[in-house]
């Protein structure tokens, strides 16, 4: 496929292994106890008569796994630490739910008969059965930015030899999805991605140098997990979400744009030749974005906030700084080297981002690590091509002992 084509399951009304209209649809969620899958599952139980719940994974939660799965009358449920495997059975005992563990479990739940899987395990780990997901051919709606950031080219060629229908969960990429609602690819001028700020928006590089990860972790506007929220606070969450949209919409890399938009209610728009432009609006509220992929293409009702133009009675932009904000530039320097070099990007990210949270890392120091990482690896051959999962997962552990090799040495100015 040319670069600027667009995958038809990004599409399709409603790809050939979507449920018939009026059916009960059998739904997976592969991270139930994330913030993703627990939305996800809000609205599962709003709406009993249109949703069978067939499998739910959960990386070590078992109290909450086992709670959920027995709530939403799951089939299966999988914890991917092995060792949390007997507890996980003991509380479903009687319950007539499947246990699983690990890896093998993951992907038994991915694999098992479904009209949709969210994919909402966060992470590398999230590869595999993300993958395994897209093998079934059916729909699957991805909150999982990896599978695209370090396996952009491999996941979307998955997708496209398996004819999934690929509904993305990102509010910016949903928003794009919908803005776009099957125009020609040659009439697509700019994809527009908006970016709240974060919580540091108007603070100097001296501010930004001494900010904690409380601070960081004080979303203006989204409830997040604490990774993404951070994110959020360096703006990496944007540039990783230009590498999504670079894949999922087929657009080359100069027709990508960040603006910053404080209110987050505009979430993406799409510039035509024309001269039109296409915005899709709502509250920040995940449940909008995850509501659409499942419904999709009719819409189900979700219980967000409704916009009052009137109330809010402005919307602002801002142009990103990248002087104080360098994870965007990073993200388009390795958009464009393509390669291992997002994986790597990401891996370190993660690394940093831990390291952040635990303390041993100040918050401007976040992207010096990445860049660090990323100088490191290409000095050693890391940025290299890979066709094969294996030789991403393997790059992706390597960048990650590489980032946590330089934390470890102090490296970086400032380090602690």
């Amino acid at each position: 496929m040319r670069r600027g084509e667009q995958p038809s399951s990004l599409h399709a009304a409603g790809g050939s292994g979507s449920a018939p209209a009026g059916a009960v649809k059998r739904v997976s969620v592969l991270g139930a106890t994330g913030s993703v899958g627990q939305s996800t599952l809000d609205l599962i139980g709003r709406n009993p008569n249109l949703f069978k719940v067939v499998a739910l994974t959960a990386k070590h939660n078992c109290e909450r796994l086992a709670e959920l799965a027995i709530r939403h009358g799951a089939e299966l449920a999988v914890v991917a630490e092995e060792a949390q495997y007997e507890d996980l059975k003991q509380r479903l005992a009687g319950s007539g739910i499947e246990a699983a563990a690990g890896m093998a479990g993951l992907i038994e739940a991915a694999l098992r008969p479904a009209d949709c899987v969210m994919a909402g395990i966060m992470g590398a780990a999230g590869l595999r059965p993300t993958l395994a997901a897209v093998s079934q051919g059916r729909r699957v709606a991805l909150a999982n930015k990896e599978c695209l950031v370090s396996a952009g080219e491999l996941f979307m060629e998955a997708v496209r030899q398996a004819g999934t229908e690929l509904i993305p969960v990102d509010s910016e990429h949903s928003a794009a999805f919908q803005a776009i609602a099957g125009a020609a690819p040659d009439s697509i001028e700019r994809i527009v991605l908006t970016a709240s700020g974060g919580p540091f928006r108007t603070w100097s590089l001296e501010q930004l140098a001494r900010a904690t990860p409380s601070e960081a972790l004080r979303h203006p506007n989204w409830s997040m997990g604490p990774k993404i929220t951070v994110d959020s606070a360096t703006l990496m969450n944007k540039g990783l979400e230009l590498i999504e949209a670079y894949h999922l919409f087929r657009i080359e890399a100069d027709k990508l744009e960040i603006v910053v938009h404080p209110q987050s209610i505009i979430h993406a728009l799409v510039g035509y030749r024309d001269g039109s432009m296409l915005a899709q609006l709502s509250s920040p509220d995940m449940r909008t974005p995850i509501a659409l992929s499942l419904a999709w293409p009719q819409r189900m009702t979700a219980p967000t906030k409704r916009l009052d133009l009137v109330e809010l009675a402005q919307l602002s932009f801002e142009r990103p700084d990248e002087q104080r904000f360098q994870a965007i530039g990073l993200a388009r320097q390795v958009m464009r080297r393509a390669g291992m070099a997002p994986a790597v990007l990401n891996a370190a990210n993660e690394i940093a981002v831990e390291a952040f949270l635990a303390g041993r890392l100040g918050f401007l120091q976040i992207a010096q690590l990445v860049a660090e990482t990323l100088a490191q690896g290409e000095a050693c051959g890391l940025l290299g091509e890979s066709t094969a999962l294996d030789g991403v997962l393997e790059t992706d552990a390597a960048a990650r002992r590489l980032a946590l090799n330089l934390l470890e040495r102090g490296r970086l100015p400032g380090a602690a």
